[in-house]
C-alpha cells in the first residue's frame, strides 16, 4: 500500500488533519490501535475556541456542532464566598462554543466514513521507520497479519504514550515537563449546569470547576491528591464536596444525580521540541500536554493541525517546503506561550499541598487583583479566549 500521508492515531487531531487533507484532495490513511467503540467512549474537554470551531467548518463538520453548541460568552471565579464574572465579549470582543471532544470525534468518524476515506483501527504493533530520509514506511499487523505502508510524510497525532514521538532518537529531541501534585476528580452527569456559565473555585479545600456539555449534562471536578480512588468517592461525597467549594447561591443550586461517567486525572504540563523530525511531525497530545485548567488541550491540538494542514497543502500544490521548515517553530510559538497561561491558572485556583501559607496568601492577592484590574481581566480574557494562529 501507498498513500502521500500516514496518519497515527484517530483521536480528534488525527481525523481533523485527516479531513482536512481529504478536502485538499491528498490521500492520507489513519491508523488507530483502538476500536472505534473505544475512541469514542473517550471523555474528554468541549470547550472550544473560535479559532478551532473555524476549523471544524473549513472541515466540513460543524453542523450539528452549530445546531448544538453553547454559547460560552463569560466565565467566572469563585472566591471568598462570591463570585468574579469576566465578560469575554465585553472585555476582548470573542466568545468560546461548548460543545463535547467526544461530539467532535463522532462528527469526524462520520464525516470520513461518507467521504470514503480509509481509517483501519485495532492496527496492532504500529512501528515507523525511515522518516530521516526521503521513503517514510508504517508497519502494523491486523488479524495476526503484517501490513507495510509506503509514504511521503507521517503524522503522530497518537498521543502522549504513542509510538511515534518514541521513535524519534533521544538525542534529537528535548522533553520539558512539570507533574502536579494532585488530581481532577471529574463526573459526568445529566444533570442542568449549575450555572449557564462555566466557573472555577478557589477554596481553602481544594479548586473547584462546574462545566457542561449542554443544558441538561453537567461536567463538574475538584481537587483531589493523587492518592484518592474513584472507589472512595461515591456520588453523595461528591456533590457534598462541590457544594463545600463553591459560591453559596450556585451550592443553593445544584441539583444532583447518579454519575454516568467517573475518573481521576493527574495533571502535568509537557513540551517536546522540536515537533518535526525529517519526515515525521508530531501533532497534538504527542507533543505537548496542559493542565485541563483553561481547556487549551483541544484547542492546542486544532492549531498544531491548522499550521500542518497548511504546510502539507502548500507543499503538495505547489512543492515548497517553507511551510513545513517553518512548522516546528510557528506550533510551539503558539504552544509555550498557551502552557503559560494553562500553568498560571492551575497555580492560581489550586491548593498546593506543600508550598505553605505563603503562596495561599499571594493566591489571595492575585485574585483580589484580578477583580480589581481592568487590564488584568482583559490579559485573562485575552487568553481564556485563544490566542491568535
Amino acid at each position: 500500500m501507498r498513500v502521500q500521508v500516514a496518519i497515527i492515531g484517530a483521536g480528534p487531531s488525527g481525523l481533523l488533519l485527516g479531513q482536512l487533507l481529504h478536502r485538499a484532495g491528498i490521500d492520507a490513511v489513519i491508523l488507530e490501535q483502538r476500536s472505534p467503540e473505544y475512541v469514542l467512549s473517550r471523555i474528554r474537554a468541549g470547550v472550544l475556541e473560535q479559532g478551532t470551531v473555524a476549523l471544524l467548518e473549513r472541515a466540513g463538520v460543524a453542523a450539528r456542532l452549530r445546531a448544538e453548541s453553547l454559547a460560552h460568552r463569560g466565565v467566572g471565579i469563585a472566591f471568598g464566598g462570591s463570585r468574579l464574572r469576566f465578560d469575554l465579549q465585553e472585555l476582548v470582543g470573542k466568545s468560546m462554543a461548548v460543545y463535547g471532544q467526544t461530539e467532535i470525534t463522532r462528527d469526524l468518524m462520520e464525516a470520513r466514513a461518507a467521504a470514503g476515506a480509509r481509517t483501519i483501527y485495532e492496527a496492532e504493533e504500529v512501528s515507523v521507520h525511515g522518516f530521516a530520509g526521503t521513503k517514510p514506511t508504517v508497519r502494523w499487523t491486523k488479524d495476526g497479519a503484517a501490513r507495510e505502508l509506503e509514504c511521503d510524510f507521517i503524522a503522530g497525532c497518537d498521543g502522549f504514550h504513542g509510538v511515534t514521538r518514541a521513535a524519534v532518537p533521544q538525542s534529537a529531541i528535548r522533553c520539558f515537563e512539570r507533574e502536579y501534585p494532585f488530581g481532577w476528580l471529574g463526573i459526568l452527569s445529566d444533570t442542568p449546569p449549575v450555572d449557564l456559565e462555566i466557573f472555577y473555585a478557589f477554596h481553602e479545600r481544594g479548586f473547584a470547576l462546574c462545566s457542561m456539555r449542554s443544558t441538561s449534562r453537567s461536567r463538574l471536578y475538584v481537587q483531589v491528591p493523587l492518592t484518592e480512588r474513584v472507589e472512595d468517592w461515591p456520588d453523595e461525597r461528591f456533590w457534598a464536596e462541590l457544594r463545600r467549594r463553591i459560591d453559596p447561591d450556585a451550592a443553593a443550586r445544584i441539583v444532583t444525580g447518579p454519575s454516568i461517567e467517573k475518573s481521576i486525572a493527574p495533571l502535568r504540563s509537557f513540551v517536546a521540541e522540536p515537533m518535526r523530525f525529517g519526515r515525521l511531525f508530531l501533532a497534538g497530545d504527542a507533543a505537548h500536554i496542559v493542565p485541563p485548567t483553561g481547556a487549551k488541550g483541544l484547542n492546542l491540538a486544532a492549531s498544531d493541525v491548522h499550521y500542518l494542514s497548511q504546510a502539507l497543502i502548500g507543499w503538495y500544490r505547489t512543492g515548497s517546503a517553507a511551510e513545513l521548515d517553518g512548522y516546528s517553530g510557528r506550533a510551539l510559538a503558539r504552544i509555550w506561550k498557551a502552557e503559560r497561561f494553562s500553568w498560571w491558572l492551575t497555580r492560581l485556583l489550586h491548593r498546593f499541598p506543600d508550598e505553605g501559607e505563603f503562596l495561599w496568601k499571594m493566591q489571595q492577592a492575585e485574585l483580589e487583583y484580578l477583580a480589581g484590574s481592568r487590564a488584568a481581566q482583559t490579559a485573562l480574557a485575552e487568553n481564556y479566549v485563544g490566542l491568535p494562529y
